[in-house]
């Protein structure tokens, strides 16, 4: 598989992970053609000026839960990589219709359009909130996950497969934490939802990265797992600004207090590789060798969480990325 000279539609491109994956897919693999798919038109109008003397980017203003648009709009796309989503937790405990109608239903549009439209590959993004969900966001995302799983049974004679990248908090991306943080430093006060709280901290150039790979690595039915470092949200807030005095709000509607990527139930069809782990179907999970490649099967009970993960994120590590990365997220 090779993107270059492909044609590529993102979902959801708009957002912190669509205009990164636009940026550095053009710069790696020269597609032939990378269509934005959203629904924003100021955001599409601000990011089109970026790519205004680039022919291969192309914007086509559609919401996932229109299956006749996302089927116009997949004409001769080779690729996908759907990002859109209904992601803040409070907004989805406030309004469950509308994330089911994004999340659950725009992941079936997605499934049946891409089938229809002769897609090649198609590799759905997730998050840590969809393993052991408690929130209606992770509820949905959960669903999500299970359906393009699914979607490789569903697909039939076609020859359209599906997987899924689940990582934890990008970092810096809008509506994150760390953006939060910024906007606040040097006003002498930070909240601090649980002195406890952990989260996974990921990269936005790494997660982007697995998305590459999943897409030339998947036989069909993976769910690719990020590996990351952990790090207490009240040490983000120390990292950003050590004079501010914490002061605790509380957890929100529908937060955990730690994050999980990988449930124990899920660990009998796990395997470990280098940087990230393979959640491969329950059905025929070993059974198929070109799938499971050189993976390590993780020891049966495995929980990847937050709390008790191996790696961590120091304080020095994560104001050397801000210094690097964080004010161009943040500006983002």
């Amino acid at each position: 598989m090779s993107l270059a000279s492909s044609s590529i539609l993102l979902t959801g491109g708009t957002g912190s992970f669509g205009r990164a994956f636009v940026a550095m897919t053009l710069a790696r693999f020269d597609p032939r053609r990378l269509v934005v798919y959203s629904r924003d038109e100021m955001k599409q109008w601000e990011m089109a000026k970026t790519y205004a003397d680039d022919g291969r980017v192309r914007f086509f203003i559609g919401d996932v839960r229109d299956r006749e648009r996302l089927s116009r709009a997949l004409d001769g796309v080779d690729y996908v990589v759907h990002a859109a989503a209904l992601k803040i937790v409070p907004t989805a405990e406030y309004n469950p219709f509308e994330c089911v109608k994004t999340n659950v239903l725009g992941a079936m549009n997605v499934i049946d359009a891409c089938i229809d439209r002769g897609v090649k590959r198609v590799v759905a993004l997730s998050t840590d909130k969809a393993s052991s969900p408690v929130n209606l966001y992770g509820a949905t995302k959960l669903v999500s996950d299970k359906l393009f799983v699914a979607g490789n049974a569903y697909v039939g004679g076609h020859d359209t497969r599906f997987a899924v990248v689940r990582y934890g908090n990008v970092m810096g991306s809008r509506g994150s934490v760390i953006p939060l943080f910024m906007s606040l430093k040097g006003k002498g006060k930070l909240p601090i939802t649980d002195p406890q709280m952990t989260r996974f901290m990921v990269p936005l150039e790494q997660g982007i990265e697995l998305v590459w790979h999943a897409l030339d690595d998947m036989e069909g039915g993976e769910v690719y797992v990020k590996k990351a470092p952990s790090i207490k949200v009240i040490d983000i807030a120390r990292g950003i600004d050590p004079e501010a005095e914490p002061y605790i709000v509380g957890i929100r509607p529908g937060e955990k207090l730690h994050e999980q990527l990988i449930s124990a139930e899920d660990s009998h069809h796990t395997f470990e590789y280098d940087d990230y782990y393979k959640v491969v179907p329950a059905i025929d999970a070993l059974g198929n060798k070109a799938r499971i490649k050189d993976g390590r099967r993780v020891p049966a009970g495995f929980v990847y969480a937050s709390d008790s993960n191996s790696e961590w994120m120091s304080v020095e590590a994560l104001r050397a990325w801000i210094a690097c990365d964080g004010a161009k997220f943040a500006a983002g």
